[in-house]
């Protein structure tokens, strides 16, 4: 069988570019081993035009949430089902200082399509614990990952363009046309492993670290929020007084296994933001792919141009993924020129270090 692309991995990252390649008309096989517990299935799947405490725009939000927006809008009609819920996400302030830092942000512009409300006090809610008030935050939301990939996956086995294994290294061969690999023929092959890239021997070298995040699914009771909380922690509502809270980060130790201090963490968390009590009815872990400089790993190998990488995503994946993958594939095609800012050149001094160091070895 020949194909233009293979794409390892089907993660949001994987799906994603997978979609947008066919839909470009390429001929696309995934390979790609179902994993309930990866960090994407785990992921609340959050979209936050506000980064962390620093209290920052988010990097190209500008760019990148009107082009998800439509590309989840485009995949809710393609389903026919809703996937992605806009919701507001009300951050709140952990000390008068921390309030004073956004007031003195938000005095720079460029806040006006994000920020519905700051407010300096508590909204008066007996259980809501926010004595400094917080910002109320618009064109946020939540995509439900899970069920996306799922629906992604199934059209893929339908259509045949899906080979449900562990991809083997040692059944790949390059050559002066791309690639093969089991029988299939391709003329380039990328790769969205997420973490397990630091496995993989042609981009091993990149600076990525795995990073255990674990999550919570709690019960209340008489706990109804249309908006997302931020403070430290998410704490998303799904509906029926249940809650989706995280993440922890944990790169000492990079297993997917739920432990006895994540749960503690995030539960301490949650008392934080409300009094009211709760239930714990589920707890995941999984292994996020974080790059040292918090940006994306997108490109061909330095030495092998049939061979890329789409990777690094961590936790703004939904935010950045579908902006990404669009300009990645038109890349592919000589159409457009990779972001420097995602753009492994950068790195490809790692790359050649790496390479000497190994003939050193040898």
């Amino acid at each position: 069988m020949n194909y233009d692309f293979i794409v390892v991995g089907h993660g949001l990252a994987g799906a994603i570019l997978a979609y947008t390649l066919r839909k470009q008309g390429q001929r696309v096989l995934v390979i790609d081993e179902l994993k309930p517990n990866s960090a994407s299935n785990v992921a609340a799947g959050l979209v936050n035009p506000v980064a962390g405490k620093r209290f920052a725009k988010s990097w190209l939000a500008d760019t990148f949430i009107p082009f998800a927006d439509a590309f989840y809008k485009e995949l809710e009609d393609h389903f026919r089902q809703p996937l992605y819920f806009h919701q507001p996400i009300y951050k709140i302030f952990s000390s008068v200082e921390e309030q004073n830092n956004w007031m003195g942000r938000s005095g720079n512009g460029g806040w006006s399509s994000y920020i519905k409300e700051t407010r300096v006090s508590s909204t008066g809610d007996p259980l809501l614990q926010d004595p400094y008030g917080g910002i109320l935050i618009e064109q946020g939301g939540h995509l439900e990952v899970a069920r996306t990939l799922a629906l992604l996956r199934q059209e893929l086995e339908q259509e045949g363009a899906l080979l449900s294994e562990k991809f083997q290294f040692d059944q790949l061969a390059l050559t002066e046309t791309g690639v093969t690999y089991k029988g299939f023929r391709a003329k380039h092959i990328i790769f969205c492993e997420g973490y397990q890239v630091i496995h993989n021997p042609f981009f091993k070298w990149l600076p990525l670290q795995p990073t255990k995040g674990e999550v919570l699914e709690v019960e209340t009771e008489k706990f109804e929020t249309e908006c997302i909380y931020n403070k430290a922690v998410y704490v998303l509502p799904m509906g029926g007084g249940v809650f989706k809270i995280g993440a922890t980060y944990n790169w000492r130790e990079p297993d997917e296994q739920p432990t006895p201090a994540g749960r503690e963490e995030l539960s301490e968390r949650f008392s934080q933001i409300t009094a009211h009590p709760f239930t714990v009815k589920n707890h995941w872990a999984g292994i996020r792919p974080a790059v040292r400089d918090r940006r994306p790993l997108i490109g061909q190998h330095p030495e092998h141009p049939q061979l890329s990488v789409f990777n690094g995503m961590g936790s703004k994946g939904v935010l950045m993924v579908p902006y990404l993958a669009s300009l990645f594939a038109d890349a592919l095609a000589g159409n457009a020129e990779l972001l420097p800012e995602v753009n492994i050149t950068r790195y490809f001094s790692l790359y050649y270090s790496y390479v000497k160091n190994s003939n050193q070895q040898t």
